[in-house]
């Protein structure tokens, strides 16, 4: 009797567990038996290990051959767990020393010819072997770089099995042929999905993307981007067609500072999972930035599919943006869907397959057309929407949809002169951007003892109690809420936007013309406060 155990990592969402691979081999009639909840893909690494083991010069065991996956209450699927299967078999025919896989974590699918496939999901997989306590990990060599993005974990990137069983038992590590340059690589085709990536992707570079010095006019809504890309507050740009409004949403990505190593790793693993992670490129240092189209179902936005749920579009745009443009079109469920991750940073989806909780802090950017011709708000263009069709058309977006949103301003038609350049070019993104940085950095002291990073995460408790605004700063703000103008959220929000204005403008904290600024921000009323967003008090 032989018997033999490794590791691999069984992915739930984008939190991993760490499963125990076990091979036992009794005498009887040569049988392959795989136990422990397996799935239709990994009930079928039977035939791909067996294949895998033959060509690589290795002999089957004609025994009757079992392996189990525990814990064995763990759904377990996926082609990741081909290597440690084959490599728990090989231990028990005593091919290889069972000693030495029995501390290897061994991620990645076998080709029939023996040669090691990448799989999605290599990052958060190695962060959960990391957390566990395993130091020796193995994957597949395309993923190898991904792998090495946890620290204090040593990587073993392979190209075969062959390399592995040579690696074990200090034999001569045979060369793998490489792939041809110019040629394509078909050992790349498990790592991205099709259509799993579309309306999302890692913002370019803001050097190579689109420039806000290319928006005419818009000095209200730019002031709007501004604050919002510095304290990561939800804005809903609202107004005519043609007015700027996708053109001011593409970017705002490129004034969001880059991500922390910590936000690029929590990045990394969604998009890893998710099947969007370039090749080559193991981590993601930009904000992404996810625009689904209108026609999104609510699980595609908050995350679904067969069995355990995928991650949708709020968790394709965690730490970065999630922009719905023609935001009324889409359906009321879906809207309402994303109201508990606004609040919480995650959203928690229950199937009859398991619970699974997705990481979900985003900027939310809405743009809206006033009616359905989209020149109610226009003086003399003929709008013959009836007032009840633009109630229902508004009304699509719903109160407390609007009332998580921290920004609401309203777009104005371009004039000749903005658009002609008559009315002087705007500031560039990078302009803009220095600013969103130094805002982002007093933000970051300030917090630097408490679990948050911006103002838009502060708790309104923390806000009320901890950080106080100048003395009479909130006069007007109460006498909104007595109007029944702002609500107790309402109020909260407000003063996370009036410390963010403070920040831009070098304040140590809101002072009246900060909170009259973020009410006007908010509420769309006048209050007397200049446009420039550079201003200084």
């Amino acid at each position: 009797m032989g018997f033999a155990r490794t590791c691999s990592v069984a992915l739930v969402g984008v939190e991993g567990v760490v499963v125990e691979v076990q091979a036992d081999l009794e005498p009887g009639v040569a049988a392959f038996t795989l136990v422990g909840l397996p799935d239709k893909s990994l009930t079928e690494s039977r035939d791909r290990v067996r294949a895998a083991v033959v060509n690589s010069g290795a002999e089957w065991p004609q025994k009757k051959l079992t392996v189990g996956l525990s814990p064995a209450s763990v759904p377990k699927g996926g082609s990741g767990f081909d290597l440690a299967v084959a490599a728990a078999v090989l231990g028990a025919a005593e091919r290889i020393d069972p000693r030495t896989i029995a501390d290897l974590v061994l991620i990645g699918e076998l080709g029939l010819d023996g040669r090691v496939r990448p799989v999605r999901g290599t990052l958060p997989a190695v962060l959960a072997a990391a957390d566990a306590g395993y130091r020796q990990v193995v994957v597949p060599e395309q993923t190898a770089g991904e792998a090495s993005l946890v620290p204090g974990v040593s990587v073993l990137g392979i190209r075969s099995l062959r390399q592995l069983i040579a690696v074990l038992t200090d034999e001569p590590v045979p060369d793998e042929e490489p792939t041809e340059e110019g040629r394509p690589d078909a050992m790349l085709a498990g790592l991205l999905v099709p259509g799993a990536g579309i309306g999302t992707g890692v913002a370019a570079d803001p050097a190579e993307g689109p420039d806000l010095a290319d928006v005419a006019g818009q000095h209200h809504a730019r002031r709007a981007l501004e604050v919002a890309a510095a304290g990561s507050h939800h804005l809903l740009l609202s107004g005519p067609p043609g007015a700027g409004k996708t053109m001011l949403a593409e970017r705002l990505p490129g004034i969001l500072p880059p991500l922390t190593r910590q936000e690029s790793l929590e990045v990394t693993a969604v998009h890893s999972v998710a099947g969007i992670l370039p090749p080559g490129e193991p981590l993601v240092r930009r904000a992404p930035y996810c625009a689904p189209h209108h026609s999104a179902t609510m699980q595609s936005l908050v995350g679904g599919g067969n069995g355990l749920p995928r991650p949708g579009a709020v968790s394709l745009a965690h730490r970065g943006i999630l922009f719905l443009d023609e935001a009324p079109e889409f359906s009321g469920k879906a809207l309402d869907a994303l109201r508990q991750p606004l609040e919480s940073g995650h959203v928690v989806i229950a199937r009859a397959a398991g619970v699974v909780r997705l990481p979900a802090r985003f900027l939310l950017a809405l743009a809206a057309n006033p009616c359905p011709c989209g020149r109610h708000t226009l003086h003399g263009a003929g709008c013959e929407c009836p007032p009840s069709l633009v109630r229902r058309y508004q009304a699509r977006l719903s109160g407390p949809l609007l009332d998580r949103v921290d920004l609401r301003v309203e777009a104005e038609p371009v004039t000749r002169a903005d658009l002609l350049g008559q009315g002087g070019r705007g500031e560039a993104t990078a302009t803009v951007a220095a600013r969103v940085r130094e805002a982002r950095d007093r933000a970051a002291a300030r917090l630097a003892d408490t679990p948050w990073r911006v103002n838009s995460e502060i708790p309104g408790h923390e806000l009320r109690t901890r950080y106080h605004t100048a003395p009479g700063a909130l006069a007007e703000a109460e006498r909104d809420i007595e109007r029944g103008l702002l609500t107790a959220r309402g109020l909260d929000r407000v003063l996370r936007v009036a410390w963010t204005v403070a920040d831009l403008a070098g304040h140590d904290r809101p002072d009246g013309r900060d909170v009259a600024l973020a009410l006007e921000l908010r509420t769309g009323v006048t209050r007397g406060v200049p446009v420039g967003t550079g201003d200084r008090a």
